[in-house]
């Protein structure tokens, strides 16, 4: 007669969640979020849900304005070489510049961190980089979700994804209908690549075996790349409130040539002069390491230029002189004009960019 031994109880932590480590994060996550906080939230970090309270007395009618996004493959450097410090930013800069684009102040911040076993270590430099993105945009860093799911994600490889709230007042949303023949761009500075064509970069890196710890312009490849996003949230707040913007396009993946035309209207393009302004060497770099054509560069990465506005020709100089109050870099870097291939009988007249 055979006998079988009662198995040994089971408990979370056998599966692979250590429910303890993820309380842990939780409670340091807190701490983080206090340096956001502000009077209009009633209940943060911790609840099923956050509340938040629109402010009182500023708007006449206010408009939500959300946005969602991630930071693509950007996050296996960081993984491959240690730096988590930094990705946070990347992810508050991703979804609050994209709120900005329609003149919206952003009001708070959600965040997702999912992983297959939690690495205290790691997690909480990932969110100390969420807390001090939202320093930069002023947003409040309100709530989120952390999800240990081994099996779908390997070891301590972790995703990460945003969400961000901003508010504008109706009557002041930028959409770019505005946009007119004369009008001038003006390009802020980028850092980097930001968070965009990280699959091209690490497949360059790949065809030429470049180890991320070589040295590059003073740092390493990977100190290099993993450059966080600009935020360029106070600057341009502060353009809106003494100048009409007609359009502002945040350059994200697509390049100049797919995201400047998102923001304007039929029967115009952009005429940009590529030598207004110093690119950054690593795009030098690809381009001539990858044997990556001109206009795939300007398809693929920002090639310098983050954000773009547009204002009429008279609002220029004021717009450059805030800025350069603001520190923030940036140039003039090309105009509207009218689009000689425009019909408006055709379904396929959409805007387009001319790169000089």
């Amino acid at each position: 007669m055979s006998t079988h031994r009662k198995p040994e109880p089971l408990n979370y932590r056998d599966a692979g969640v250590d429910i303890d480590q993820g309380n842990r994060l939780v409670a340091h996550i807190k701490t983080l979020a206090q340096r956001t906080s502000c009077p209009e939230i009633l209940a943060g970090v911790g609840g099923f849900g956050a509340l938040f309270q629109l402010p009182s007395g500023e708007y006449e009618t206010p408009v939500l304005v959300s946005g969602a996004d991630g930071v693509g493959t950007k996050l296996k450097l960081a993984i491959e070489t240690g730096i988590h410090n930094t990705i946070g930013i990347d992810l508050v800069a991703m979804c609050a510049n994209d709120v900005l684009v329609h003149g919206a102040k952003p009001l708070f911040f959600l965040d997702y961190f999912a992983t297959g076993k939690l690495d205290l270590s790691i997690a909480k430099q990932v969110v100390e980089g969420i807390s001090r993105g939202c320093e930069q945009a002023g947003a409040a860093l309100i709530g989120g979700e952390t999800a240990e799911m081994p099996g779908v994600y390997q070891g301590s490889d972790y995703d990460l994804a945003g969400f961000c709230v901003g508010i504008v007042e109706k009557a002041n949303i930028i959409d770019g209908g505005n946009v007119a023949p004369g009008d001038v761009l003006i390009g802020l500075a980028a850092s980097g690549p930001h968070s965009n064509g990280h699959s091209l970069i690490r497949k360059v890196l790949e065809r030429t075996d470049t180890d991320l710890g070589e040295t590059f312009d003073g740092k390493t490849f990977g100190e290099t790349l993993l450059a966080p996003t600009c935020i360029y949230v106070r600057p341009i707040l502060e353009i809106i409130q003494k100048i009409p913007v007609q359009a502002i396009a945040h350059i994200t993946g697509g390049g100049i040539l797919e995201n400047l035309p998102r923001v304007l209207p039929a029967g115009v393009r952009a005429a940009v002069n590529t030598t207004t302004w110093p690119q950054p060497p690593i795009f030098d770099w690809l381009k001539t390491a990858g044997g990556i054509a001109e206009p795939e560069m300007y398809r693929t990465f920002n090639c310098g230029i983050g954000m773009m506005i547009c204002v009429r020709a008279a609002d220029a100089p004021a717009t450059m002189q805030t800025l350069e109050q603001a520190k923030q870099p940036a140039w003039e870097i090309g105009h509207i004009e009218p689009d000689p291939d425009y019909s408006p009988t055709s379904s396929n007249s959409k805007p387009s960019v001319l790169l000089t």
